[in-house]
């Protein structure tokens, strides 16, 4: 079983990443490799109820890897975790199969509180660097979460958001074909949420602009013919 994990993680590697040269490159150089090898190690322990060896364990890969995981986190199959620095990922966070995270990605808490207190993300999602996720939200499946960007709502599924705080850029209608988003940045010339507000009220206002000056023209071309 764990032959089998460590081959399909490799080759999910070598696929999503092309300066991935051979698998023996991606077993040795890869830090995200390493934090998820040691979490299944640090998550055993915590659910067999050896907590504080389940921490210890991953602060080990902490100060290993720079990719702090909890071990009592959920981590899904086939989870990409390129660069890795700074990665945080909480205690209650759960996450799904094929996903994708860049360097400093925060999956954390937006206030103090018991319970569930991290995000839920799907399948298929990509979240680009130093994107923060927080408080128990759901991110659907196949989202995008752009870099830097601050979610603290939920994320539909198909759903591309930026900003902070996050906002969507467009939503598939229907799901595409499986493909990648490098940073979690859709693929066309999506403007930023508040820009593309903008431009919109900008479009309306020369509208407007416009209608008056028709009516302008009208009421002295019947104020003219009354004359």
């Amino acid at each position: 079983m764990a032959f089998m994990f460590l081959r399909e993680t490799i080759r999910t590697y070598r696929e999503r990443d092309p300066a991935a040269k051979s698998s023996m490159e991606v077993l040795l150089c890869y830090p995200g490799v390493h934090a998820v090898m040691w979490h299944k190690l640090s998550h055993g322990l915590w659910r067999r109820g050896f907590w504080l060896l389940g921490r210890f364990s991953s602060h080990l890969a902490r100060w290993l890897t720079g990719i702090e995981i909890h071990p009592a986190a959920r981590l899904g199959r086939r989870l990409v975790i390129d660069h890795g620095m700074g990665v945080v990922i909480g205690e209650t966070a759960e996450i799904g199969d094929d996903c994708y995270l860049y360097h400093q990605v925060t999956l954390g808490v937006a206030r103090t509180m018991t319970g569930k207190r991290h995000p839920t993300v799907g399948n298929n999602v990509i979240i680009g660097a130093g994107a923060k996720v927080l408080g128990p939200i759901t991110v659907g499946d196949n989202a995008r979460i752009g870099s830097n960007s601050v979610v603290v709502d939920p994320v539909p599924p198909d759903t591309t958001v930026v900003g902070i705080p996050a906002r969507p850029v467009y939503r598939r209608l229907r799901p595409a074909e499986p493909h990648f988003d490098p940073y979690g940045m859709p693929c066309d010339d999506a403007l930023d949420p508040l820009m593309r507000d903008l431009e919109d009220l900008r479009t309306e206002l020369h509208e407007v602009e416009a209608r008056v000056a028709r009516l302008a023209r009208q009421s002295s071309s019947s104020q003219t013919a009354a004359e």
